[in-house]
């Protein structure tokens, strides 16, 4: 049972629509969330926490996180993220989170305001391009080799 489709799980809004898409990338040992439409704060605490039960089941330490589809901003969740969210992350092993966002959207400026809010507490950055985001991931993995 080793397909995409195993490896996919799809959170839905009250109108039956997606607006979270997880799935594990095993050729590239990442978790890549795919974050769509408005986001409330209540369907974000439920996709950042679906998120931690993938980290754990594939013990993947790598996040890339999409708001290219993302409407609206989320800044009515940023002090959840920084204060309950990251250090449970952390315990469970994030270590690299890459951010997507369109730079004109207002996900962006809630992006910027996760990052400050989170510190240094694992290695983030902010992208304009999931292949930017992919290729920091890819560094990260094989400095990760040399190093371990």
């Amino acid at each position: 049972m080793d397909n995409r489709a195993a490896m996919k799980k799809d959170l839905h809004n009250i109108f039956g629509k997606v607006s979270l898409s997880i799935e594990y990338d095993r050729a590239n040992h990442l978790i890549y969330n795919d974050w769509q439409g408005y986001q409330t704060l209540e369907s974000i605490i439920l996709g950042a926490n679906a998120y931690l039960d993938e980290l754990v089941r594939y013990k993947c330490p790598y996040l890339l996180n999409d708001n290219t589809n993302l409407m609206g901003p989320w800044d009515h969740a940023v002090t959840w993220i920084a204060e309950d969210w990251t250090p449970r992350a952390i315990a469970l092993g994030l270590t690299h989170f890459a951010h997507v966002v369109s730079s004109e959207s207002f996900a962006a400026l809630s992006a910027e305001a996760m990052f400050t809010s989170i510190g240094t507490s694992f290695q983030m950055r902010i992208f304009g391009s999931r292949t930017q985001a992919r290729q920091w991931l890819r560094d990260a993995q094989q400095a990760a080799k040399v190093l371990g």
